[in-house]
């Protein structure tokens, strides 16, 4: 009898707050004085109402500093704007990258999927824990930002495997929720958790209606991703 080959299990990971750690009130601090602008961490900050234009590409480095700024802002100053951006969100999670590292030590397949500009991606694409994934995506690159289905549709057409087939992590509720409605096995990470554990912990079963309290949990802050 012929062999029928079972399809390899995808990991599909977030970046911001999952492999990365939270900006420190330190890093806060140092954007605001660069940008004075102040509380730039709160949701209904200019920082990030426009987040998602910036990380889809839709606008450049100086267009959104801009606006952050809300004055003109010239390319030698968004520039550094977007350094201190790059750099307080390269924090590494070292727990988590054990995990990951122990992942590909066992030769599992992994992905990235992350919201973020192209000037963060260039920021970190020499970044050693990126040797760790074979395929890298990135919103900017893309044109499209989670938590919009296409995002994810478009990974699961460029790793060629069925929604059941990947498990997703990430920390940002609606991506969740989003992810799951297409049957893949998403995850909720919380910064503070154990990746390990999270995988280890039972699957979502596939496509499902998000629950009440699933949907109860998009108004949060946004982070991240």
């Amino acid at each position: 009898m012929a062999r029928i080959d079972t399809p390899r299990r995808w990991y599909l990971i977030d970046y911001g707050n999952v492999i990365s750690t939270a900006p420190t009130p330190q890093d806060w601090e140092l954007l605001a004085e660069a940008t004075g602008t102040r509380d730039l961490q709160d949701s209904t900050s200019a920082y990030w109402r426009h987040r998602y234009a910036y990380d889809a590409g839709a606008l450049t480095s100086e267009e959104y500093w801009s606006l952050v700024c809300g004055e003109r802002v010239e390319h030698v100053r968004s520039a550094w704007l977007d350094v201190l951006d790059g750099n307080q969100w390269s924090h590494p999670n070292l727990d988590t990258l054990d995990v990951l590292e122990d992942l590909d030590a066992r030769g599992e397949q992994l992905a990235l999927l992350s919201n973020m500009p192209a000037t963060m991606v260039s920021h970190l694409s020499h970044a050693p824990w990126t040797r760790l994934f074979r395929h890298l995506f990135f919103s900017s690159s893309l044109g499209l930002v989670k938590p919009s289905p296409a995002i994810f549709e478009h990974v699961l057409a460029e790793l060629a495997v069925d929604a059941g087939q990947v498990t997703f992590v990430d920390d940002a509720p609606a991506n969740i929720v989003a992810a799951r409605a297409l049957g893949i096995d998403a995850r909720l990470f919380d910064p503070s958790a154990d990746l390990s554990r999270v995988l280890a912990g039972p699957g979502t079963g596939g496509a499902r209606t998000p629950a009440a309290a699933d949907v109860s949990l998009l108004g949060r802050e946004p982070v991240r991703d």
